[in-house]
């Protein structure tokens, strides 16, 4: 009698449990994001309880999450950095051809809305940290191929490095001063395609200066 009556318990039990740990990835990822755009639109000082409003959770569950706003930003950097990794990969097997997969690259990352964050995660994240080491490390390879593969089939220009394409997101995706990000990103893939038109080959100019390469933000994020 009494080990049939613990039965339900232990077939039920290994079923909740998983659904729980999803419901509390997916309030965790909710949050993240929540506090990259909130992040993008106020600064660093954005309102925790704001955030939380815009994931749609309770402020005990962001805090339980992310205990202090040094951890949630962190955790922003990380998480924007994985994400874009993501984008270079799904771009490199799924694109019809090697500039296709830059040009799809490109265009996602904008979203991702690096330029704003920049600021921000240079002053407050740690330099060090071996996560966000890790994700940087990726992230030079994956585009580093993506755009080595492109010159090597010549559709892109010998005279650009990978740097040159990283600061055009950045610049592409950073509020310009006195406007608001909303008006900004009404513009941001039409000025990026233009971007990258002027990057395929053959060239029609001499560009002035060197490529900027991943080297020249070693230590930056």
């Amino acid at each position: 009698m009494s080990t049939a009556a613990t039965r339900p318990t232990r077939t039920t039990e290994p079923a909740r449990t998983p659904r729980l740990r999803a419901d509390a990835s997916r309030n965790r990822e909710r949050i993240v994001l929540a506090a990259r755009d909130a992040f993008v639109e106020h600064g660093a000082e954005a309102p925790l309880d704001e955030i939380a409003k815009r994931a749609g959770v309770g402020n005990a569950t962001l805090y339980r999450n992310f205990p202090t706003r040094a951890a949630l930003i962190r955790e922003v950097a990380l998480l924007v950095k994985n994400r874009i990794v993501a984008i270079a990969e799904r771009a490199a097997t799924e694109a019809a051809g090697p500039f296709d997969a830059l040009e799809r690259f490109a265009h996602e990352t904008v979203d991702e809305k690096v330029g704003a964050l920049c600021p921000m995660l240079t002053n407050r994240v740690d330099l060090n940290d071996p996560d966000l080491a890790e994700a940087r490390e990726r992230l030079m390879l994956v585009v580093g191929n993506l755009l080595d593969r492109a010159k090597a089939a010549g559709e892109i220009r010998p005279d650009v490095a990978h740097g040159d394409l990283f600061i055009a997101l950045s610049q592409l995706t950073r509020p310009l001063p006195g406007t608001s990000c909303h008006i900004l990103e009404g513009f941001v893939h039409r000025h990026l395609q233009l971007f990258l038109d002027g990057m395929r080959a053959p060239a029609r100019s001499t560009l002035p200066g060197r490529a900027a390469t991943f080297e020249d933000f070693h230590g930056d994020h």
